[in-house]
């Protein structure tokens, strides 16, 4: 697994995390324990890893162990994945559909330039 591709977000961290440089697409991961569908997600974790573009890191945040962070994004349910590029929210997915139409998302969002400042 690809420790440069997975950091661990905390409220001391999370902000600086999310203001990577504009062609770094930072996708938050949010997760908890004992959540049936996060352990799916895991499981494919280390392929899903592996396949990410080199301009994107994933931010594991525990939302049952900081709430406070899930709740700035309205986050009702987990696996739940926000997606930034400079800063910028691109955009939520708010479940795991499975390997490829996450993989798509996360290709798609990582080809992008950065968002328009405005």
């Amino acid at each position: 697994m690809d420790s440069t591709k997975l950091v661990v977000g905390t409220p001391d961290t999370f902000d600086g995390l999310l203001a990577a440089p504009a062609e770094q697409l930072v996708v938050v991961y949010f997760w908890g324990p004992q959540c049936p569908n996060c352990e799916v997600f895991a499981r494919d974790l280390p392929d899903l890893l592996e396949a990410l573009p080199k301009n994107v890191t994933l931010v594991k945040t525990n939302a049952y162990e900081y709430p406070e962070l899930a709740r700035r994004f309205a986050l009702f349910g987990i696996p739940g994945f926000v997606l930034f590029k400079g800063g910028t929210k691109l955009g939520m997915m708010r479940q795991y559909y499975g390997r490829e139409y996450w993989q798509a998302v996360i290709d798609e969002k990582a080809a992008e330039g950065p968002p328009a400042q405005g």
